[in-house]
């Protein structure tokens, strides 16, 4: 759990999160900016690890690169206490244990679906805190009341800051990643090859050798295997067999397993289904499922007749060419033979001394 608060008003932020990582700081620091309406211009911390890399004597500190790159993205002033000294936090460490339980209580009581959906619902119930709790200094005034006078005051909020933490990876012969007990494909092209892995609070983002970005869903879970079968692609244009055994095909849509397990039952049924799929890069997903649902509807799977549907359907969905816009001429050309007469009028010839003998 993440906990931001603004001294002055007390308005404060809740955000739950899997682990306490960097990019985690990183993502609670732009909810709670974006929530709050601004950037304060001072920070109080304790001497975690995620801003903290080594305590030195006194208010030495040797602040982490990445978190001293955030500060100075949204320029202010972070400051930490001392060591075993988390009650100059007191503010914040009062408020943790006083509306943090009320909070918790009434979200332990219900079932979510996804951290999203429990995040989404922790802003909202912060908010509505705000406009039930009287502030501690002036009583006649609530949270909400006191943080519409602070925001004024606020600096500017910038675009988020792009807190991920970045590693290099190496492709495995089998096109996956490893990235904290578990492994994530990535597209076959890059195999063997050394890649840019980047962690964000909700997924990764992998920068492959070409410089060509793919997103991958991130899973907090332990020994998961995440395959996106789109990345085999191009492996079984030249290995059609693949298709038989392949653990990242069987996460397909329906459609195209069904599609698949008809054609398979064939002599040939592989490459024909290769062909299939190699229509989604040309033609996109979205079209290669219709024509696939349109092709079991009709009885007849095949190659030719999937990638004929795909052919009609593209063809439907052409757009009408643009119309060409005409340019104004401001002089424009018109048939007046009286101009060749100005023209050779304009430089006359001299006459030749042969001319004066004829």
């Amino acid at each position: 759990m993440a906990h931001t608060k603004l001294a002055a008003s007390r308005a404060f932020c809740l955000v739950a999160y899997y682990s306490q990582a960097h990019e985690m700081l990183f993502d609670a620091h732009a909810r709670a900016f974006a929530l709050f309406g601004g950037v304060p211009r001072r920070g109080i911390y304790d001497n975690m690890k995620t801003a903290v890399d080594k305590v030195g004597q006194g208010k030495q500190r040797s602040v982490n690169a990445r978190f001293e790159a955030m500060t100075g993205h949204y320029l202010f002033e972070p400051e930490f206490c001392n060591r075993a000294a988390g009650w100059e936090k007191g503010v914040v460490e009062k408020n943790v244990q006083d509306r943090r339980k009320d909070i918790w209580r009434e979200a332990s009581e219900c079932r979510w679906g996804s951290l999203d959906e429990l995040n989404d619902w922790l802003e909202q119930a912060c908010v509505e805190a705000w406009g039930e709790m009287s502030h501690p200094e002036w009583g006649h005034l609530t949270v909400a009341d006191v943080w519409q006078d602070e925001r004024a005051r606020l600096m500017p909020n910038p675009r988020a800051f792009d807190g991920y933490v970045e590693q290099p990876v190496r492709v495995s012969a089998t096109s996956l990643i490893h990235f904290q007990r578990n492994r994530y494909s990535v597209p076959c092209e890059w195999i063997h090859a050394v890649v840019s892995l980047r962690a964000y609070a909700d997924g990764l983002l992998v920068v492959g050798p070409d410089g060509r970005q793919v997103r991958l869903q991130r899973s907090f879970e332990r020994d998961q295997t995440l395959y996106d079968w789109m990345h085999y692609i191009a492996l079984i244009e030249r290995k059609p067999g693949a298709l038989r055994n392949g653990a990242p095909f069987k996460t397909m849509p329906e459609p195209l397993q069904e599609l698949q397990r008809q054609l398979l039952r064939h002599s040939g049924g592989d490459r024909v289904m290769a062909q299939v799929l190699m229509g989604v890069s040309l033609h996109g997903l979205e079209a290669v499922l219709v024509a696939v649902e349109l092709a079991l509807q009709s009885g007849r799977v095949s190659a030719e007749h999937v990638l004929n549907l795909l052919s009609r359907l593209q063809e439907q969905r052409m757009p009408e060419p643009p119309v060409a816009t005409l340019l104004a001429l401001n002089t424009p050309p018109l048939a007046n033979l009286q101009r060749y007469d100005t023209l050779r009028n304009a430089q006359p010839q001299e006459a030749s001394p042969e001319s004066d003998h004829a």
